[in-house]
């Protein structure tokens, strides 16, 4: 008995998350939760720093979401309590916030920070964040570069409670003065393994310098090489370690196989493992080869359909797959095939411009800073 309730899925109510949240989950179908989820929502909930170390896809999101909207909502003093009063003491907070905010020295100091190395992982973390934040009467906004700073600045002025941002972008406000760190209560660091390959670290540490050391830390990484360990030893207090599913897992799933071939043979080798009835995806050096591939599949695959895939057709690839059908064999080169993240966005179509890894950080003023670069994942696939 005890082992079917150890191995049943627990649901978010029975880890402690607060009921308001509980029903926000509930109606986008989220109920039970995640082998990550279930690990660090009983430490994080109680305030304790977490170390997380699992891959992307385990649900490190919503792991960190959940406590960072329960903590700042303060939802232990509401007690037990009936809904409408809840809904009246939201309201109240609602309008103690516009009152502050009206002041004439107000400055904008977010009370939750998320640090991420890009700005799609940025806007998929504010996307679940969002409704979770507004159930407690907070607000969210992104912080990243490649787009204008009054738009952010605009944001944080509103009285944005919860910051996702990118290291270098939120630097550069911090320099011009549109906003402290000082009244951060809770803060993650997300992926830092890639901000440890893209350079990010140094402006990690000169940001978590300047947040309180009694807030709550929580760091969610598939590895700790790269001077990811060295963040939390310095800025982690004895935190909880939990690991699910990490990076040297090996997958259940994959085989993989080594074809040895001279150059003659390798045609006939790569139409072969392009047929078949399943869809393939085929990894090229260059956006060259990804074409004539693909051309290639398309000729002589029957009714295959090949199509070639490279940052500069990126854009409207989509629409192109909608008119002429999905194809069922995608030719790519290595370092311009970025899966989609679910709930994501797209990849920026800068991205091939991107700056190099020991380029400094953007100065204010500048429409791009580190933020731009391309992800890292690519170059360790390379």
């Amino acid at each position: 008995m005890n082992d079917s309730a150890e191995s049943r899925p627990l649901t978010f109510g029975e880890l402690g998350v607060p009921g308001p949240l509980v029903r926000v989950l509930a109606a986008d179908d989220k109920k039970t939760a995640f082998p990550i989820q279930a690990d660090t929502l009983p430490d994080s909930l109680a305030g304790r720093d977490i170390l997380g170390r699992g891959r992307t896809g385990s649900g490190k999101t919503l792991a960190f979401s959940i406590p960072l909207v329960t903590r700042l909502g303060s939802y232990d003093s509401f007690g037990e309590i009936a809904m409408e009063e809840f809904r009246k003491e939201i309201k109240r907070r609602k309008k103690a916030s516009l009152e502050e905010r009206r002041a004439d020295d107000f400055l904008p100091h977010p009370r939750g920070l998320v640090l991420a190395p890009t700005r799609e992982l940025a806007n998929q973390i504010n996307d679940v964040l969002m409704p979770l934040a507004h159930t407690f009467g907070m607000n969210t906004t992104t912080v990243y570069g490649g787009v204008k700073y009054i738009h952010q600045i605009r944001d944080l002025k509103a009285g944005a409670d919860i910051v996702v941002a990118c290291p270098g972008r939120l630097e550069d406000l911090l320099r011009q003065q549109a906003l402290t760190l000082s009244s951060v209560e809770v803060v993650v660091i997300d992926e830092a393994d890639e901000m440890a390959d893209m350079g990010f670290l140094p402006p990690v540490k000169r940001l978590l310098e300047q947040i309180s050391p009694d807030a709550q830390h929580m760091l969610f990484s598939a590895t700790l090489d790269h001077g990811v360990d060295e963040v939390v030893n310095t800025f982690l207090h004895d935190p909880k370690v939990h690991e699910v599913d990490s990076a040297t897992t090996e997958p259940d799933l994959m085989t993989h196989h080594v074809f040895e071939t001279t150059r003659g043979d390798k045609h006939e080798l790569v139409r072969m493992l392009a047929s078949g009835e399943g869809r393939r995806i085929l990894f090229t050096r260059t956006k060259f080869q990804a074409k004539k591939l693909a051309k290639r599949c398309a000729c002589h695959g029957g009714h295959r359909r090949g199509r070639p895939w490279h940052r500069r057709r990126r854009r409207g690839a989509r629409g192109a797959g909608r008119a002429a059908g999905r194809p069922e064999v995608l030719c790519a080169p290595l370092r311009s095939y970025r899966p989609r993240r679910q709930g994501g966005r797209r990849g920026h179509p800068r991205a091939a411009r991107a700056a190099p890894r020991d380029a400094p950080l953007a100065e204010p003023g500048r429409h791009q800073d580190q933020d731009d670069r391309s992800d890292p994942r690519f170059a360790r696939s390379a």
